[in-house]
């Protein structure tokens, strides 16, 4: 009887516990980036609405500005972060405070101490498609580097990988012409610029490999990428988020204020299961949300499930899922 009154009088109080457990996102409400930051505070409302389980505070789009809001969410009690946005913020919050954070930059050297990177990266998306097109019996690839971040990053991951994949990955620079004379290929893998270079690609035979930096919904994008390979998230799933934002906030939102509605869906799944925790973060189920399933590994990195699309008559179809690249 004393044990079961013992019960009753803590439920009350475990109750109020897992009540006060909330979040904090931080994302530049002013600065030159205050636009994404709303962008990407209005998503997360949409997917947490109790105003007390998750605050919004500015980071003003600076390292230090991002750990003083840190530091004020967690005295304010916030026992878990979602954002901030870039791989600086991101490195001087985690060193800051000691509670899980969810960041949205997609820069996987930001990950550790705390920080989990849930941005997608260039090595998941290469992961994703070339992992499809071996499987498609690809086995000769063209990398095709056009300097920018995302098509270095994304061609040096294509390198490190082509043992585990089987392929036999050989770096080639884009030309105006499309790639350089002489060099051969099952596939090219064309991480930025696909939609200049699919005419040339398509001449010669050699099958296009894109990732979601490829997606371009006008007609003649589309047209000029018909039957590329491209690794993307779903894009139905986004289209029903974006319909929802839009009937809340008017506007389109983009991918990143996308990974702001997961970030919130994330730290509102763990609070209602009491676990705003590392451990909890780092569950065998994952998490399930607009951009795709992902799951959370202990090194601060990220398995994401990802949708392979193939342009044909003016759409993007969906022939296939990539599992936890």
């Amino acid at each position: 009887m004393l044990l079961s009154s013992a019960a009753w009088a803590a439920s009350p109080l475990l109750a109020a516990r897992r009540a006060r457990r909330s979040a904090a996102l931080l994302v530049p409400l002013t600065g030159d980036r205050s636009a994404l930051g709303l962008s990407i505070a209005n998503a997360a409302r949409l997917a947490e609405t109790d105003a007390a389980a998750l605050s919004v505070i500015d980071t003003g789009g600076s390292a230090a500005g991002a750990v003083r809001a840190a530091q004020a969410a967690v005295k304010g009690g916030a026992t878990m972060l979602l954002g901030p946005l870039s791989a600086d913020e991101t490195r001087a919050v985690a060193a800051a405070v000691a509670v899980p954070v969810v960041a949205l930059t997609n820069d996987a050297g930001a990950r550790g101490g705390g920080a989990f990177v849930f941005g997608i990266t260039p090595a998941q998306a290469t992961s994703a498609i070339l992992g499809y097109a071996r499987s498609r019996g690809i086995r000769r690839v063209l990398a095709v580097d056009d300097g920018s971040p995302w098509s270095r990053a994304s061609v040096a991951a294509a390198k490190a990988a082509q043992t585990d994949l089987g392929l036999s990955i050989t770096v080639v620079p884009a030309t105006d012409g499309g790639l350089p004379a002489g060099v051969e290929g099952d596939a090219a893998f064309v991480p930025g610029a696909a939609v200049a270079l699919a005419p040339a690609l398509k001449t010669r035979g050699i099958q296009l490999l894109a990732t979601v930096q490829a997606l371009d919904y006008r007609a003649d994008a589309v047209g000029a990428l018909e039957g590329a390979w491209i690794a993307s998230p779903d894009p139905d799933r986004f289209a029903t988020f974006a319909t929802e934002y839009a009937a809340r906030n008017g506007g389109r939102p983009g991918a990143i204020a996308a990974l702001g509605n997961d970030a919130a869906m994330i730290a509102k799944t763990l609070r209602e299961a009491d676990a705003m925790t590392r451990e909890g973060v780092l569950r065998d189920a994952g998490f399930d949300g607009v951009t795709g399933r992902v799951r959370f590994r202990s090194d601060g990195s990220c398995a994401r499930d990802f949708a392979i699309l193939v342009p044909t008559n003016g759409v993007y179809q969906k022939v296939a899922e990539s599992r936890g690249a």
